[in-house]
Formats: C-alpha cells, structure tokens, sequence
C-alpha cells in the first residue's frame, strides 16, 4: 500500500471514529470497579480474584450488566437490563423467559439455572440434571450488539446510497457523515479491492465492504462503556473466516486445484510432498482470520482490564498504595484503551485485506494461465 493509500486510510478512520465514537477512556475502569464490587469482600474476607473478574467482562451473558450499587442495609442493587431467554430440551420442550427471573443466577427457573454462564437444567432440588439435554438459543448481549450493529451498518450505507441517488457527492460535494465515510469507502475499494483483485473487483467489493464496516462497528461498540466484546468471542470471528472460507472455495477454479493436488513444473516425488501442505494450507487461511481478530481484540480488554485490577490489588495490601497505584493504573489503562481505537480499524483492515489476498491467490493462478497462453 503506497504512502497516499496509508495517509487516506488514516485520515478515514479518524474521520470516522469521531463521527461514531465519543471520548469514553474510562469505560474499563466502570467495568473493573463493577468487577471489585462484584467479588469483593462480602463479609470482609474475599479477596479480589483478577482472573476471574477479567473473563467475567469479557465473556457473553444473558443480561446486559450496567453498574452495581451497594445499599446500606448490605444488599446491592444491580442495573441491568434482562435479555431474553430460549431454551430447548428434547425431555420438556421449549421454554422461553426473561433472564430476570434468574435473579443474577441466584435462583432457578423453570427447570433451569445459569451455573458459570451457561444455562443447565436442574431437578426439583436445584441440583444440575445432566440427563436433561439443553440447547440455548438464547438472545445474548453479544448476539443483541450484533443485531445492533447491523442496524447501523444497513442505515448507514442506505443512507449513504440515497444522497447519491440524490446526486449528492456526485454533482456536488459529499456533506457531513457521507464526507466521513466516503474516503474509507474509497480507501477499501482501490486500496484493498482492486489491490489484490485486479479487474474482478467490483464482484467482491459488497463483500468486502460489508465485511469490513461489520467488523469496524463491533469493534467501536465493544469500546464504549456496557457494551459486549462482540470481535473477542470466537464464535464471532469463526462464523466471519468460515463465511471467507466458503466465499474462497467458490472463486476457486480447476487451475488452483491442480496446484494443490497436481503442482505441475515439478518432480513426481516432490509433487507427494507438496500436496499435504498445500492441502493444509487452504485451511489455515482462514483459521489465521479467526485467530488474528480474536486475538487481538481479546488482548487489548484484557490488558486494559488488568492495569485497573492492580488497583484493587494493590488496594487489598496496602490502602495508601491503592491509592498511590491508582493514578498510574489509570494513565496506563488510558493509554492501552487510544491504542484500542487504533487496533479496531486496524484490525477491521487487516481482515478485509487478508481476505482480498486469499481470494486474489486463488483465481490469480486462472489469470496468469490465460496470460501465458495469450502470449504463446
């Protein structure tokens, strides 16, 4: 990518980070000092578990956790906002609820808890019934997040397309978000597209684009203060590779098959050994997409969640250190969570464009065959 390219996305992804995004550096602290009040001493005894109050934030739920408050007589008040639940077992059918009447999964329901996260059933005496199959189809924070997203995808680029039906940004001068979001548009399109795709572009744009402000949107929504870590959860991020994957194999053509089968131009031996890494290597595409998005987004929570965990702990050994830890706990975590901003336009490019190169790298093989028969 060419120094004009970098600059333009630069310029892109700021304009529309300050279009969607607002200044909320603190939204890991609210969820970590949730995370203390959660797991702190009730009765004065239990120490602060970082770990578990790390995953905890991290992971999905069936309720969507905004703040906890402690009243005085001892008790808390949890401000949440309950999600939906659909549960199906072979032995009782189909059962669908609010994840209220779980009680923060103090109380059972129904026939069914939530024991670390996940609903199981249980028998009369609130013990687990592990002869009850359970399937969960439940509306989770990150499924919700996503239907979010989608929302304001689909908005977005409809209201994008009827300013130029209009003519706006066509005989005139783009104007406001349609200013913002036409550069990263034009950025994925020469930059990533037409990049790696030649003259095919245009048949694999839409999938590209929608790919890549699918995964911008999340990744900008797991940043704001409550909301779910949408591009952590690995199911996320296969369902994205396994989808590439899919869009992959069907551009491919009977050229790329005989260069992982049959490399031609070399000796029969090295032909055999050949074909299982180029066999293997047709799945290890898009499980570096699924690994790369997860990881990294995954890593960045974590990392901010853990500066502000040293303050709790800190805080159990000593309170003067508490407090003295507290404003470097936070300048570090400020720093990680602008870094973040950073990553998740990154990381949206750097799936689209991998993407681009796995589907340019199987019907290159095509182009160059016709190119040389051309020349001949």
């Amino acid at each position: 990518m060419g120094l004009n390219g970098f600059k333009c996305f630069i310029v892109a992804a700021f304009s529309l980070f300050f279009v969607f995004g607002q200044n909320v550096a603190f939204a890991s602290e609210e969820v970590s000092a949730e995370a203390a009040a959660e797991h702190g001493a009730a009765g004065g005894e239990e120490k602060f578990n970082p770990g578990e109050a790390i995953l905890h934030h991290i992971a999905d739920a069936h309720e969507w956790h905004f703040f906890t408050i402690k009243k005085a007589d001892g008790s808390e008040f949890h401000g949440t906002l309950p999600l939906p639940v659909i549960v199906y077992s072979p032995q009782r059918g189909l059962s669908m609820f609010m994840s209220s009447a779980f009680h923060h999964g103090t109380h059972a329901h129904n026939g069914y808890k939530i024991d670390h996260g996940k609903i199981v059933a249980v028998d009369a005496n609130g013990n687990i019934d592990e002869s009850v199959k359970v399937y969960d189809f439940s509306m989770t924070k990150n499924v919700v997040q996503m239907i979010i997203a989608l929302i304001v995808l689909v908005w977005l680029l409809t209201s994008m397309a009827k300013k130029y039906a209009k003519g706006q940004g066509v005989n005139s001068a783009p104007k406001g978000l349609q200013n913002a979001i036409e550069p990263v548009i034009t950025f994925v399109r020469d930059d990533i597209a037409k990049a790696n795709l030649g003259p095919k572009y245009q048949k694999y744009l839409p999938y590209l684009l929608t790919v890549f402000f699918f995964i911008l949107i999340n990744n900008i929504f797991g940043l704001l203060p409550g909301a779910a870590n949408v591009t952590g959860n690995i199911a996320f991020t296969a369902m994205l590779g396994i989808i590439s994957f899919f869009v992959i194999l069907f551009s491919t053509n009977k050229h790329y098959w005989q260069h992982i089968f049959w490399f031609p131009g070399v000796p029969l031996p090295v032909k055999f050994l050949m074909m299982p890494v180029e066999l293997l290597g047709v799945f290890t595409k898009p499980f570096a997409l699924i690994v790369r998005l997860f990881a990294n987004m995954t890593a960045g929570h974590i990392i901010i969640l853990s500066f502000i965990s040293l303050i709790f702990i800190f805080t159990e050994m000593s309170k003067v250190a508490g407090v003295a830890f507290t404003p470097v706990s936070i300048a570090f975590a400020v720093f990680i969570y602008l870094i973040e901003i950073l990553v998740a336009f990154i990381q949206a490019y750097i799936f689209t464009n991998l993407t681009a190169v796995f589907i340019g790298g199987v019907i290159g093989d095509h182009h160059h065959d016709e190119e040389g028969h051309d020349h001949h």
